[in-house]
């Protein structure tokens, strides 16, 4: 009518009169007064001529029925349109649908869908409850699958009378064309045979409608099966065209919803073989595999090459492949179909219900069997397998009543609008929306299952479920997407027992130490303990005892109870996740850091004050004498060994307040158990740590290791003074020789030695053992020996009790007292040597009597020399 009216606008320029117009579909003109030649001749009619509509059969014209040419140039009525309508027991009219059936090309789907389209139109016509009113009539072009020549059809069936109320592709391409193109013209499009996902977008495609399911619609039913067998990690394996890529996209964010990972994701163009290595080496259990047959074929060659197969391995699959696909000989492959039937066994195929199970009347009131009968019937008896759309027919089949129902329910909210469907142009929006309402809400049962549409257009349908079971597929359940509803079988077979898991299952086992070398350094720890009380109640006991005074026993003491608590460390040192819950073990972590602090503080701190003080008074050679006479003062002995262990009081609780330990677990390289079994051990490893962990062992080791060098220096420096206020400090710089070397190697190898638990800790507390052993044994063992074998601790005790004191037990006081004594001995000696000389020089004048009585009457000496011999005898 467009191209009507400007025709006829452009006659008022060039002529008077008017031009003729086309005749209505199923329908003629009448001039009259001109013959059929005068007719094919004229082109232009005179004013006020006046033309009358008629019809074929038993149609009668709808509209006006005259014409008449005004001098304008225009004829009456143009506003209203003259139709062809079929006289049925009410006057009614026809509805034309416009659509193309791909009876060749790539998906001749037409052969058999054409068919059931018009056996449904039959059975819609021939109903008086639906569209009683209105016929249906099908206007159908052969797009050969091709969006070019659709292109074509689409013009044609747009620009030429009648006005088409629905349009119908069919294959995917040409559906694509056609609904970006449909709305432009308000034209409702109702796809039988299009499976791209693409098609689901809205905004592009505003008012498409497919009864084929979209290709998406295996989605929800894999996502079911995989919940189902507990699995939470897939991959995939796709072609690279936009169904498959559109197809993995939708899939990708069903799984994130339901909270499953595609841990990976590979593509290939043509050759697969790199795809199918990835997944292997990325060790894929749970493959879903989207590609056509012949690519199929390809890849479960490689499959088999790669042993991706088997009871760790699941493939899901398209089930539209022919079922003997993998037996199908192809010059692509290298395989044989003995290897591609290993390869394939046991793999899940999901695949749209084309063809209602259940033997159900639906709105056709035909059961699917019955729909197949007829079909067989139309066609002619030709063979299913080799007429193209046969799987589809029933889809198309349904298509034509989700028409007639939508069209019928809409004829009541039009009427009450004043509207009727004959009224519809391609300028109408309200009756296109009224459509579009009743189709967005249709709800029947159809040959082909349970029609209904989600809010992209896309038919909810069924999803047959089956698996490759001996080489042949085995039904194994239904899924029904509209009620969320899984039909169960329970005859699906795995290689296995049971399914496979998703991935390797890996089990974290935690490395304990070894019970028999904790029970045995223990004992060694715990002999070492009972040694230190032995060795601290000796000191205290003999405290009394010079020898043992003079050792400085205070500090002695000290160095026992630091040994002690070094070797307690032992204890919580082999205490993990074995003994004590994972709550307990920052616990247990604190008792190591405090019992060995301390212990080291006690221990080495009190022998290296002995050693400093050493140092300080006996290696300065111009002042040596005077400062060996100057007094020990102890109390300046015990403030060194306060301020060392206040220094390390301090530096713990620093540390345990800023960054307090706490339980981390080290994990290793996963292990494979003994034997065919789907297992991996990662070992685990419980450590005491911090966050900063390295900062505060290097300021600690650094701290501590240089009073061990500073303890070695001394040593060394003092090893050749001699004194009686500390008589131990020879034994003392041993101690700290052998300490130091162990601590210092001890360190750095445990550290290195942190993942071996058992090595870590034998070498750890054995040099806690072997430092603590040399250092009583050095120290104590050296005093009992001398106190028992000289019984020194006898005579002192006897003296003791005579005097009836044993308080005045000072050291400076005896040494005093001996200073005197040794003076009076010294006066003695003297006196007896002076009177023994003078004794020999008489002696010599003895044997002359004269000499000594001349003597004796000069010097008395005779009566002197006898008196004195008397009194120094």
């Amino acid at each position: 009518f467009k191209s009507l009216i400007i025709f006829n606008y452009l006659h008022i320029f060039f002529s008077s009169g008017c031009a003729i117009i086309r005749p209505p579909r199923d329908g003629g003109i009448r001039y009259r007064g001109l013959t059929q030649e005068q007719i094919r001749s004229v082109q232009v009619l005179p004013v006020d001529y006046e033309i009358e509509y008629i019809c074929r059969g038993n149609r009668v014209i709808v509209g006006p029925k005259v014409r008449k040419c005004l001098p304008d140039g225009t004829w009456t009525d143009l506003n209203q349109r003259s139709k062809c309508c079929m006289l049925r027991p009410l006057d009614s009219c026809v509805l034309y649908i416009g659509a193309l059936f791909p009876m060749s090309g790539g998906w001749p789907g037409g052969q058999a869908c054409l068919p059931a389209a018009q056996m449904a139109l039959d059975l819609v016509n021939k109903r008086t409850d639906i569209l009683p009113d209105y016929e249906l009539e099908l206007i159908y072009y052969d797009s050969m699958c091709d969006p070019g020549e659709a292109t074509k059809l689409l013009y044609d069936l747009l620009y030429t009378e009648p006005i088409k109320i629905v349009l119908m592709p069919g294959c995917s391409s040409v559906s694509t064309l056609v609904a970006e193109a449909a709305r432009m013209w308000n034209l409702i499009v109702l796809s039988y045979g299009s499976s791209s996902p693409a098609l689901s977008n809205r905004q592009r495609f505003p008012t498409f409608f497919r009864t084929h399911p979209s290709a998406t619609l295996h989605n929800p039913t894999r996502v079911q099966l995989f919940q189902k067998w507990k699995w939470t990690k897939i991959a995939t394996i796709q072609q690279t065209t936009e169904v498959f890529t559109s197809t993995l996209d939708d899939l990708e964010q069903r799984v994130k919803e339901a909270g499953i990972e595609i841990s990976v994701r590979q593509s290939f163009l043509t050759d697969p073989a790199v795809a199918v290595k990835n997944l292997k080496r990325q060790d894929a259990r749970i493959i879903v595999g989207l590609f056509y047959e012949t690519e199929a074929r390809k890849v479960f060659c490689e499959v088999y090459k790669e042993k991706l197969y088997g009871k760790k391995y699941v493939w899901f699959l398209i089930g539209w492949y022919a079922d003997n696909w993998f037996k199908i000989k192809d010059p692509s492959i290298n395989c044989t179909v003995e290897q591609m039937t290993e390869a394939v066994e046991g793999h899940v195929t999901t695949e749209i219900v084309m063809l209602n199970p259940e033997t159900v009347r639906g709105a056709s009131n035909l059961t699917s069997q019955e729909f197949l009968a007829q079909l067989m019937s139309k066609l002619g008896g030709k063979n299913p397998e080799e007429t193209g759309g046969f799987q589809e027919a029933p889809l198309a089949y349904d298509a034509v009543w989700a028409l007639a129902l939508a069209l019928n329910k809409t004829v009541g909210p039009l009427k009450a609008k004043g509207r009727r469907l004959e009224d519809f142009n391609y300028n109408n929006k309200d009756i296109t929306a009224e459509i579009y309402r009743a189709l967005n809400t249709s709800s029947f049962e159809g040959v082909s299952g349970h029609v209904v549409f989600d809010a992209q257009g896309s038919r909810m349908a069924w999803t047959l479920i089956e698996q490759l079971q001996g080489g042949s597929y085995k039904k194994i359940g239904y899924y029904d997407m509209t009620k969320g509803n899984l039909s169960w079988y329970g005859n699906d077979r795995w290689i296995g027992s049971d399914p496979p898991a998703d991935q390797t299952v890996v089990i974290q086992k935690f490395r304990y130490l070894s019970q028999k070398l904790f029970v045995s350094v223990s004992v060694f720890a715990g002999l070492g303990i009972l040694m230190g009380i032995v060795c601290l109640t000796f000191n205290i006991y003999n405290s009394n005892v010079r020898y043992i005074q003079n050792s400085q026993p205070y500090l002695n003491n000290m160095t026992a109870v630091g040994c002690m608590m070094a070797l307690a460390a032992v204890f919580p040192l082999g205490i993990d996740g074995l003994h004590v819950r994972n709550s307990q073990f920052p616990v247990v972590c604190q008792f190591r850091l405090w019992l060995l602090g301390l212990g080291f503080s006690l221990a080495y701190g009190s022998m290296f004050t002995k050693i400093w003080w050493v140092h300080t008074v006996f290696t300065k050679k111009d002042e040596k004498k005077d400062k060996r006479k100057q007094h020990l003062e102890p109390w300046k002995l015990y403030a060194t060994v306060g301020v060392l262990l206040v220094i390390d009081i301090l530096s713990l609780m620093i540390w345990q307040i800023v960054d307090p330990l706490h339980i981390t677990v080290e994990k290793f390289t996963k292990e494979a158990p003994k034997g065919d079994v789907d297992q991996l051990i990662e070992p685990l490893l419980q450590h005491c740590s911090s966050e900063k962990m390295n900062t505060w062992l290097g300021v600690v080791y650094g701290y501590k290791g240089l009073l061990l060098l500073l303890g070695i220096f001394l040593a060394y420096e003092t090893k050749s003074v001699s004194t009686e206020k500390i008589n131990d400090h020879r034994a003392v710089g041993m101690a700290i020789y052998n300490v130091s070397v162990l601590c210092m190697i001890t360190a750095p190898v445990t550290m290195i030695l942190s993942s071996k638990q058992d090595a870590s800790f034998a070498f750890a507390s054995l040099a806690i053992i072997f430092s603590v052993y040399i250092t009583l044994v050095v120290l104590f063992v050296p005093k009992m020996r001398r106190l028992i074998t000289r019984g020194e601790w006898q005579s002192d005790q006897q003296e003791t009790m005579k005097t009836g004191s044993s308080t005045n037990n000072n050291d400076e006081e005896k040494s005093r007292q001996l200073e005197r004594e040794n003076k009076e001995l010294q006066k003695i000696i003297q006196e007896v040597l002076c009177h023994l000389h003078f004794v020999h020089l008489l002696s010599v004048h003895l044997s002359h009597e004269r000499s000594i009585d001349f003597m004796d009457s000069k010097f008395n000496v005779k009566n002197y020399f006898i008196s004195d011999l008397k009194t120094m005898w």
